[in-house]
């Protein structure tokens, strides 16, 4: 058996003690031979959202080395789906509201969040409890219903997507922060970063019925998030990508960041039990230059709180 079909029977069958194999330190999911060189990626366990992510970005240099004062900053989570926290069918609310906190406290001029839901979006908005959070840490949601909200640009090194409509905070925005969660995902296995950046734009009925995990790739050739943070505080280990019930869910602690969005992914599949390699999209991406998945390359800092 497969270490990632273990891992999600033993969820499945509620029994979470069977993880502490490979969840049980960063190390034991990783390993311990890494490069000291290289694209730096933290990877912390065992802490709140906005604990996890304070020790991620100190390990990074700080978040004024992404954000000098006065820009304007796009926070990108998942808030597709009309279902609340505890489900882990999007990002988690917690730290969605503490990312703008920090954003400010850094110097943004404004921090914008949206998403294209695929539920009704100002349900999704709210039942998340993600419109909350982050008026209340005094940033702005923008609405990504609309077709007029979005503007055709083309991918020039696209091999499936070549052109496609993107909301128009992609292209006004001075620091895009993308903020997937972990979870499963029926059609890539897998819904991480570079997943997550489907969120942006109009039309992604056409990558669905042309070679999704090509487009998934293609889009990153045209524009690559500044920071990826992936939300594994929980982690929805099947029926994704929304998710039935909590019996889906573990409470995984964790947080991925990375400059690297293709590094990131990478190593949050390793956190579900998953080789890099083995999820489409990001292999393509790999192997089309647009990050790497070989974590032995990175400098990784691995942080328990």
């Amino acid at each position: 058996m497969k270490r990632r079909d273990f891992i999600l029977k033993s969820v499945g069958l509620g029994i979470v003690s069977g993880l502490a194999p490979f969840f049980g330190g960063l190390e034991s999911v990783y390993g311990s031979n890494f490069s000291s060189a290289g694209t730096p990626l933290a990877a912390v366990r065992g802490g709140e959202p906005e604990v996890m992510f304070d020790k991620a970005i100190e390990a990074l240099g700080g978040l004024s080395k992404f954000i000098k004062a006065g820009q304007s900053v796009l926070v990108k989570p998942n808030i597709g789906w009309d279902a609340p926290p505890e489900r882990a069918a999007n990002t988690n609310p917690q730290l969605v509201g503490h990312i703008v906190k920090r954003c400010y406290e850094a110097g943004a001029k404004e921090v914008r969040v949206f998403d294209r839901t695929c539920n009704q979006w100002d349900r999704c908005y709210k039942n998340s409890q993600i419109e909350k959070f982050v008026t209340d840490a005094g940033g702005k949601m923008i609405p990504g219903n609309v077709e007029s909200y979005y503007q055709e640009v083309h991918i020039p090194n696209g091999k499936r997507l070549k052109k496609t409509k993107v909301h128009r905070l992609i292209l006004e925005s001075d620091v895009f922060i993308n903020v997937p969660i972990l979870k499963h995902h029926s059609s890539t296995y897998l819904s991480l970063g570079m997943k997550n950046l489907m969120g942006v734009v109009w039309d992604r009925g056409y990558y669905h019925s042309n070679d999704l995990n090509q487009c998934i790739a293609d889009f990153v050739s045209y524009r690559k998030p500044d920071l990826t943070i992936i939300d594994g505080y929980n982690m929805l280990t099947k029926n994704g990508p929304r998710g039935v019930s909590t019996a889906d869910v573990v409470n995984l602690k964790a947080l991925i960041a990375s400059s690297d969005i293709v590094a990131a992914d990478a190593a949050a599949a390793k956190l579900f039990g998953s080789e890099p390699a083995e999820i489409e999209h990001i292999k393509i991406a790999n192997d089309m230059g647009l990050g790497t998945m070989d974590l032995t390359s990175l400098a990784i800092s691995r942080i328990k709180v």
